[in-house]
């Protein structure tokens, strides 16, 4: 399958000017032959704490406008907004997997940022996911959520490619690409890493995405710039891989 990650810059607290700069760069992502495509953490508004500005309900404008990507396109779309739940005192940062025919799955990040007070603001997740989309199994993340390993471990046996949409500041870049390489190296599958640009909450983001294999080599990356990565992942590369090296088999040991 062919996977999109889409680095963007994300227009502070401006959703619709958000979606409609989107727009093209899903169209191009479509068109380059993607069947899922990734976007940022927050990708409408960015990572704000006003959650009395940004949060929406379930259905809301920004799942339906990616429900309506998907239909357009005939892809899976992905990324984290704002979502509070009827008679919710907090929303959550909550990653919405979209697909064709109207299908939507929610993932709802377990980590907030404490260093930034996002649990003040926002609920916890309690659920970790994994949905199949034409024969792969991926497993749904959340930006802060990659520093814990753990959460990757108990997931990695029904897992071929993890999902992390970010909005992971510049001034620790060098954390989030080992990371994302670490997590692919451990658990001998795939990462898809997609963080914005641009400036936003007092905040620079350098981007430095990347689609990494189940050796860590990076397939796919770039820094700096708005852009359309893309990369092949494929399963049986992820068996292929955990039968040729078979350390998975060691854990608890």
């Amino acid at each position: 399958m062919k996977v999109a990650a889409i680095q963007h810059d994300i227009c502070w607290e401006q959703r619709d000017r958000t979606l409609a700069h989107l727009e093209p760069m899903v169209a191009a992502a479509a068109a380059g032959g993607a069947r899922l495509v990734v976007l940022a953490e927050m990708f409408a508004v960015g990572f704000s704490m006003a959650t009395d500005r940004v949060a929406e309900p379930p259905g809301g404008p920004t799942t339906a406008w990616l429900t309506g990507q998907a239909d357009r396109h005939g892809v899976w779309i992905c990324g984290s907004l704002p979502e509070l739940a009827p008679g919710g005192d907090r929303p959550a940062n909550q990653l919405v997997l979209a697909g064709p025919g109207g299908a939507v799955h929610r993932y709802a990040k377990i980590h907030p940022f404490s260093y930034s007070g996002e649990e003040k603001r926002y609920q916890a997740g309690t659920e970790r996911v994994t949905v199949a989309i034409d024969g792969l199994r991926v497993s749904l993340f959340v930006c802060y959520d990659l520093r814990f390993a753990d959460q990757f471990w108990d997931l990695a046996a029904g897992t071929d490619v993890y999902v992390v949409p970010a909005n992971w500041p510049a001034s620790r870049a060098h954390h989030w690409r080992s990371l994302l390489v670490a997590r692919a190296i451990e658990n001998q599958c795939y990462v898809v890493g997609v963080n914005r640009v641009g400036h936003g909450g007092k905040l620079d983001y350098h981007g430095d995405s990347a689609i990494v294999d189940p050796m860590g080599e990076v397939l796919a990356s770039a820094a700096g710039i708005e852009t359309v990565l893309l990369a092949d992942v494929d399963p049986s590369v992820v068996r292929g891989t955990r039968e040729r090296f078979p350390f998975m088999a060691d854990r608890g040991r």
